[in-house]
């Protein structure tokens, strides 16, 4: 029986064939090394959508985690995060509230809540003691401390307060991880105020009532027109407004002798300071005051300047609703 042996050359061509295999399998091991490394150092998101980037009025702002512990430095922003289930670990009172504290209206929702203010300057100090993972607040408030704040934690900033309240709830919500539950909200209210609007169109005949709203403040009479809160809430419910206030600004100052502008179906009055630091006294005993059409009907009604004024968000603007109601004889929808 003839044996054959394998020849250098076969030799060598079977080597080569098994090296490549072996190179193969091991450059193949290693991708597969290198890829679980590189999953490994990449910070995973988790299911709360957490770390995420947020745009906003004073740059870009990584929030590593969902947040917890959220301090909020205007009222907007207060009723904003109360309204989606966060009690803040510190906030600043209304800069306008004579008898000092937060609003009422959130009751037990900040009973735990300390103060940080005053508005003008919040207290550093106080608020890097409560160790935020979150601070809100505008531009326009807090511009100037926006540096020492975002050393503490991560700051996100809208650009001014008021009229655009519906726009910085989205960006309160995309900060704070919620933006289904305020998206849910806010169509809740808008569906609640054009139901009021309905209502009140139908008490009087198909024709919408004119409404007015008077501010007394230190200083000059304030009517407030279509860019400011509760002028979106009246445009929300679809009153129509005089010609003073039907006006794409936030507000018209007057003397009392220019109070004859202010006349509406309904007045609403809210007073911001100490009543004898403003001009109601001078105002209501005018007789332009008293010649006003609203007056003479019993339609003028005082309302809480903290929610009409102040609140700046769903929870403030659902009582506007309430108030509206009642002064137009008709029943708040749920």
């Amino acid at each position: 029986m003839t044996v054959l042996r394998p020849t250098p050359k076969r030799m060598r061509r079977v080597s080569a064939a098994l090296l490549a295999v072996i190179i193969s399998g091991s450059a193949l091991a290693a991708c597969g090394g290198d890829g679980e490394k590189d999953d490994e150092s990449k910070p995973a998101a988790s299911a709360d959508g957490f770390p995420r980037s947020i745009t906003h009025a004073m740059g870009t702002t990584e929030i590593k985690k969902k947040p917890r512990r959220v301090v909020v430095l205007d009222t907007g922003e207060l009723d904003d995060v109360t309204m989606l289930g966060i009690k803040p670990v510190g906030a600043v009172s209304p800069h306008m509230k004579t008898e000092g504290g937060f609003p009422a209206y959130l009751g037990d929702k900040i009973k735990d809540t300390k103060d940080v203010g005053p508005m003008a300057e919040p207290n550093i100090e106080r608020i890097m003691s409560l160790k935020p993972d979150l601070i809100l607040s505008s531009k326009v408030r807090h511009a100037k401390v926006y540096d020492k704040l975002k050393g503490i934690a991560p700051t996100v900033f809208t650009e001014t307060t008021g009229a655009p309240w519906k726009d910085n709830l989205k960006v309160h919500a995309k900060a704070l991880g919620l933006e289904k539950e305020a998206a849910t909200a806010m169509d809740a209210y808008e569906k609640r105020a054009k139901a009021l609007g309905e209502e009140i169109k139908k008490k009087n005949d198909g024709t919408m009532p004119t409404a007015s709203v008077v501010r007394f403040v230190a200083g000059p009479t304030r009517l407030y027109q279509k860019q400011s809160f509760s002028g979106i809430v009246l445009s929300d419910i679809g009153l129509r407004r005089p010609e003073s206030q039907d006006v794409d600004e936030p507000m018209l100052e007057v003397s009392p002798e220019q109070i004859d502008k202010a006349d509406a179906d309904l007045v609403f009055v809210t007073v911001a300071d100490d009543p004898k630091k403003t001009q109601q006294g001078a105002v209501q005993e005018n007789p332009l005051w008293k010649g006003l059409e609203a007056v003479k009907n019993d339609k003028v009604v005082q309302v809480p300047d903290e929610t009409w004024m102040s609140g700046i968000g769903i929870q403030a603007a659902n009582r506007v609703l309430d108030d509206i109601a009642k002064a137009a004889g008709v029943d708040a929808p749920k």
